[in-house]
């Protein structure tokens, strides 16, 4: 949905993964040097900041 190609100490991009009928933001960083995926973090979007489809923020 979204990368983050300047972050550090890897670059890192956000995804949109569902457990039930549950939203969930995944950011996923990638250390390419040792093959590895590292879950940064995982978050319930907030329906009033994403499009009902959560992979859309929402514009001003």
């Amino acid at each position: 949905m979204e990368d983050y190609p300047d972050d550090t100490p890897y670059p890192s991009r956000l995804v949109l993964g569902w457990h039930g009928s549950r939203p969930l933001h995944v950011v996923v960083a990638d250390n390419v040097t040792a093959h590895e995926k590292i879950v940064v973090t995982v978050y319930e979007p907030d329906p009033g900041e994403w499009e009902p489809d959560f992979r859309r923020r929402k514009q001003p």
